[in-house]
């Protein structure tokens, strides 16, 4: 099996060590050791046994182990078993081996030859029929076997010999006695004898089988299990393989990953038919068919049991079998006995039988006929109704659905989703809702309207919890749409509020708050669970889209209302809804008010309304600027939401989110990429795309080559969800101000406003930020690097778009202020990091600069609120232009000192540009990292000029190759004109050039820029 020949090896470093140590090949074996003359008996290699299912990785393995061997000095050949049935040629793969040897070492073989005729018989081309007569076979066996044993040897007499014999479940028995030959004959050179079969085809009537077991006793041999791969390396393989075949648009999500990884079970071979499948229907097939055939080798009533246990999945009970199979107990058990034989099904402790393969129950399962499945379906679901046969309500479900009994699908899917709802599983019981709900419209099925809405208002709470916020809300509005038109007002509330529910969880364009109004209006006289719910969510949508007095007002009652009636849960989502509103009263009542709420909510298993209060809690934290706090509350979040099953629910993914938010701030990247790793779980694919917005970010900062496309990989997403929309905008933003890219930096800026004003509003808080980080872009691309910069047209072009930028960060700052609600500590830092940008873009354009004193101050004060918001990158980032410009004003040594701080940052976080940026304020001619990867230099070319630059003619030659006259050089760097002239005279001296054209032509191509 060949998973892939330009891969690496996933998940066999135990398994190729072990051959490597057995047969003295690679680092296992001693470097003292001598490959050459003849060998201690102690130092001659056993023979090894390789056993493993098909497509486990044998090949893979021996692949590598070749690869060792030859650098190790072996040499290697490798023969085949081939199925031919019952028509094999004897001894094919050692005919193999011969041909190859007659090829390289054609004297070898001669002279082996000439003293064993008898292994002419094996040169390819020239195989000779042996006579009838058993003598005449006998002696010609008698003299083969020793000649092969001659020819291995005296190969191994110029290097040691690795000889590799695959697929020996199909060798005749000639080559099997040929083996068990060399087994017991110990070989005089180093020859080492590697024989791989497939495990499972050897049944119990095999005949390798039995010469396996009398191979694993003899003293020189040792057996190599290759058994299935565990998850984690599996998940590691489908990655490699997904990583080969796609664009960055098409990766697979974690949840297909997850999917393939769980369906290959272990199998590489399997894990890469599933990998180039992935995104369509059933199995490959290619690979179905190369399931059917071990069907083949069953009779008939074994072939029948197989068949009718794959409608049951991958496992099946004895007595369902007995029931749905219809055959006599004596006949059921010698089919069994036969399909275990057979290594098709399993036998397991419980009286179960398992597919040996997971895969083989699809394949056979798919192979069945449209009627034959629902038969077989139904006789199930019939014996697990009637109690002839145990099962849970999830199987009578799927049985009864399969076998068109919608009646009885509809109840069991009901009562299955409940069940699942109990013990924390979401997923699965969102799945049987919906199931139950499709089949509503079938013949037959009578459910009450009443019914109808609690089944709505169930399948919505399952999805909301599980994460499918979208899907939940698409459900809801189909049913919404189907309801009759005489259905009392009351249902249409409940699923009305159910909607608006599932819609108000996620960014959308339409009137929630007007959807809940109704819901309220409808649900006057509605059962009073019924009321109080429709009462809580139309508070809560009174909290986003209404008036926070309302909201408020509207809260109380429906709080009253479940107190009233006794019902725990709906008043714990009124009080967290109260405890919202209150975010912005005095600290420290307003933390002991929501960490009650949370206390009381767990009481009551009220799950939502307790991670709505740490939630709330943990934002109250993050918005001071109180990040250990902030992060105790949002683990809590993130842990109660793992406890309760619903990782991915609402708030439970928040705290999720926002904890790897709070780590990116803290500067503890590492934690960050721990939180929005989501290998071996299977979120949404929306949550999952928040986390790699993050973790893009991350990235982006560092200078890793993907970091661009993984970020524009996520712009399909941008609608779904601003807050991924503006981190993932975020990450090209850095990309953009590593490559000096204002072009890119305006096109990102606007795709994303345009983007998100659709359900936020115009000048969202978040805008101050980018539009600050775009301006920076601007700046920095107007300063340039390695003295490229930008013209003085390119720079009048742009003043307008940097006029526009610092317009829109004003206007935020505006309607913040005028809302009354203020900014916290990160709001403040990026105020006022909007003005010292905008007053760097001033002065880096030479378009009305600012006196130096303002500049500093202006970046003093960018330091200081940035500072006191505790965000790591932020600061680092911030005094890396601080420094730059302190260095220009003339204060170098307090731009070493500020740069020095930048810099220790930007080690410890890994930030390769930025410390590329640094490199020229604290001296480095070789950047401690490049703009291109984390930890990667762009190596200086050395100054070959006989009279080196000072650091200011340096700075000076910078902007004379950027086309700056003098008087922009002066003022850029807050020196006079005379200045200046003087420094453009010494370096045209130096570089003995006659204008600044050829000036700035000589420094490149000395390396000084």
């Amino acid at each position: 099996m060949v998973v892939s020949r330009g891969s690496a090896l996933v998940g066999r470093g135990a398994e190729l060590d072990q051959l490597g140590a057995w047969l003295g090949i690679g680092a296992a074996r001693s470097d003292a050791a001598d490959v050459s003359g003849p060998p201690a008996p102690d130092d001659l290699p056993p023979s090894v046994l390789v056993a493993g299912d098909a497509g486990v990785g044998k090949t893979r393995l021996l692949r590598e182990l070749r690869d060792r061997a030859v650098a190790d000095g072996w040499r290697v050949d490798a023969g085949h078993c081939l199925d031919f049935a019952d028509s094999a040629l004897p001894y094919l793969p050692f005919s193999e081996i011969l041909g190859r040897l007659e090829r390289d070492l054609p004297e070898v073989v001669a002279a082996v030859v000439e003293t064993h005729p008898a292994l002419a018989r094996l040169q390819p081309g020239r195989r000779m029929r042996t006579g009838e007569a058993d003598d005449a076979t006998s002696l010609a066996r008698g003299d083969l076997l020793p000649a092969v044993h001659a020819l291995l040897e005296a190969a191994a007499a110029h290097a040691p010999y690795l000889v590799v014999v695959e697929d020996a479940h199909w060798a005749d028995q000639a080559t099997r006695d040929l083996l068990s030959f060399l087994f017991t004959r110990p070989f005089g050179a180093r020859v080492a004898v590697v024989v791989s079969y497939r495990s499972d085809d050897l049944h119990r009537r095999h005949p390798l089988r039995r010469q396996v077991a009398e191979w694993a006793r003899l003293p020189d041999v040792r057996r190599l299990q290759v058994d299935p791969l565990p998850p984690p390396d599996v998940r590691r393989l489908v990655r490699g393989l997904a990583r080969q075949r796609s664009r960055p648009a098409e990766r697979l999500s974690e949840a297909e990953i997850a999917a393939i990884v769980d369906r290959a079970d272990g199998n590489a071979f399997f894990a890469e038919e599933l990998v180039v499948a992935a995104g369509g229907d059933g199995l490959p097939e290619d690979l179905a068919d190369l399931l059917l055939v071990r069907l083949d080798r069953l009779d008939d009533d074994a072939t029948r049991v197989v068949r009718v246990a794959s409608v049951s999945g991958r496992r099946v009970s004895h007595e369902l079998l007995a029931v749905a199979s219809g055959l006599a107990p004596e006949r059921l058990d010698a089919a069994l006995r036969h399909a275990v034989e057979m290594n098709v099904l399993e036998p397991r402790s419980d009286g179960s039988y398992v597919f040996r393969h997971a895969l083989l129950a699809e394949a056979v399962y798919d192979d069945l006929l449209p009627g034959e499945r629902v038969r077989l379906h139904a006789a199930y679901a019939e014996a697990i109704a009637d109690g002839r046969a145990s099962g849970t309500a999830a199987e009578l479900a799927r049985h009864a659905r399969l076998g068109q009994d919608p009646t009885t699908a509809v109840r069991a899917s009901v009562e299955a989703g409940g069940d699942a709802m109990r013990v924390g599983a979401p997923e699965e019981a969102a799945q049987h809702y919906q199931h139950a709900l499709e089949l509503l419209g079938a013949p037959g099925v009578v459910v009450a309207v009443t019914e109808l809405a609690d089944l709505v208002t169930r399948a919505v709470a399952a999805l909301v919890a599980a994460g499918h916020v979208a899907r939940a809300a698409a459900v809801a509005r189909e049913q919404l749409e189907t309801l009759p038109p005489d259905v009392p007002d009351a249902v249409r509330g409940e699923v009305l509020t159910a909607f608006a529910t599932a819609l108000g969880m996620a960014d959308t364009t339409e009137d929630v708050l007007g959807y809940t109004r109704e819901a309220v209006e409808l649900t006057v006289d509605a059962p009073v669970a019924v009321r109080a719910r429709a009462l809580g969510f139309h508070a809560r949508a009174l909290t986003a889209w209404g008036d926070p007095d309302d909201a408020r007002r509207v809260a109380l009652e429906a709080l009253g209302l479940a107190e009233r009636h006794d019902l725990p849960r709906l008043a714990s989502d009124s009080l967290a809804t109260l405890v919202g509103l209150e975010r912005d009263g005095p600290v420290d009542e307003v933390r002991a008010s929501m960490e009650t709420v949370a206390r009381r909510a767990r009481a009551a298993r009220a799950v939502d309304a307790e991670l709505r209060a740490l939630f709330f809690l943990g934002r109250l934290h993050q918005d001071r600027a109180e990040h250990q706090l902030a992060a105790d509350a949002f683990a809590r979040g993130v842990r109660r939401g793992a406890a309760a099953g619903t990782p991915w629910a609402p708030y439970a993914f928040d705290c999720r989110f926002h904890l790897a938010s709070v780590a990116f701030d803290q500067g503890d990247w590492e934690s960050v990429l721990e939180l929005t790793d989501v290998a071996g779980q299977t979120p949404p694919a929306l949550s999952e795309a928040w986390l790699l917005a993050l973790a893009v970010r991350v990235a982006a900062a560092r200078g890793e080559s993907d970091a661009l496309a993984r970020a524009r990989s996520l712009r399909d997403r941008w609608r779904e969800e601003g807050l991924l929309a503006v981190n993932a905008a975020t990450a090209e933003l850095t990309v953009a101000e590593h490559e000096r890219d204002p072009a890119a930096a305006l096109e990102v800026y606007d795709a994303l406003v345009a983007c998100v004003t659709v359900t936020w509003r115009e000048h969202f808080p978040a805008r101050l930020r980018l539009a600050a980080t775009a301006l920076g872009v601007l700046g920095s691309a107007a300063l340039g690097r390695d003295g490229v910069g930008l013209s003085e047209e390119e720079r009048r072009r742009l003043a307008p778009e940097a006029e526009r930028l610092v317009e829109d960060g004003r206007r935020v700052l505006a309607d913040v202020r005028e809302s009354g609600t203020g900014f916290g500590p990160e709001g403040e830092a990026w105020a006022a990091r909007l003005s010292a940008e905008w007053l760097r873009w001033r002065w880096a354009a030479d378009l009305d600069p600012p006196d130096p004193g303002e500049l500093v101050a202006a970046w003093r004060r960018a330091e200081e609120t940035a500072d006191a918001a505790r965000n790591s990158s932020l600061l680092a980032q911030v005094r890396a232009r601080l420094a730059v410009v302190l260095r220009a004003t003339g204060d170098a040594a307090a731009a070493r000192e500020v740069a020095t701080a930048a810099d220790r940052t930007a080690e410890r976080l890994g930030l390769g540009p930025l410390r590329a940026d640094l490199a020229p304020v604290l001296g480095r001619r070789t950047p401690g990292a490049g703009a291109t990867g984390r930890g990667g230099a762009r190596a200086a070319k050395p100054d070959r000029t006989s009279e080196p630059l000072t650091s200011r003619e340096r700075e000076i030659l910078g902007l004379v190759a950027q086309g700056r006259s003098n008087g922009e050089i002066a003022r850029q760097l807050f020196i006079s004109v005379k200045t200046v002239s003087v420094h453009v005279s010494n370096i045209l001296a130096k570089l003995g050039a006659s204008g600044r054209t050829e000036a700035a032509a000589l420094a490149r191509r000395k390396g000084l820029l």
